[in-house]
């Protein structure tokens, strides 16, 4: 893969294959990992990630899925150069599952709390809704957190 000169990005790519213009597709092994070459028209390129460098596959699997939904399903296989060790100075990504769980929660949270104001919203709009005073509602929590004090007691022991 060092000799190709230049290199494709995921969205080319799949226009260049929904075009029909792809030629061949190659798998490249080399230390660390997997590489994807396709040959179109008469340019030769490497698949690139989004910054630019020469996208990397450390699972022979993930590279078969990532080209099965693009619709290749038949491509040469180079494995002389695989070494299943990773680079010296490879990034390590343990952290990428929580940092996923983290978004999809804050998603999940973020979509939950524009349906809680949307109801919100919806309930106040509504023709019986029951609108109170700032001075009212004071006055009932306060009498609310009267009676809890006495109950509990004024934490004094505690």
């Amino acid at each position: 893969m060092a000799n190709t000169p230049s290199t494709i990005d995921h969205a080319t790519l799949a226009h260049v294959i929904e075009a029909g213009a792809l030629r061949s597709a190659e798998v490249v092994g080399f230390p660390g990992g997997w590489g994807i070459v396709v040959r179109y028209g008469s340019s030769e390129c490497t698949l690139a990630a989004r910054r630019g460098t020469v996208r990397t596959f450390r699972r022979f699997e993930t590279v078969v899925s990532y080209l099965k939904e693009l619709g290749v399903v038949r491509y040469q296989v180079d494995a002389a150069g695989y070494d299943p060790t990773p680079l010296v100075g490879a990034r390590s990504r343990p952290d990428a599952a929580a940092r996923m769980r983290g978004a999809f929660d804050a998603a999940s949270h973020d979509q939950w709390f524009r349906n809680q104001v949307a109801d919100a919203i919806s309930a106040a709009n509504e023709p019986g809704a029951e609108w109170v005073s700032n001075e009212d509602a004071e006055a009932s929590w306060g009498a609310k957190r009267s009676t809890l004090a006495s109950v509990v007691g004024d934490g004094a022991d505690r």
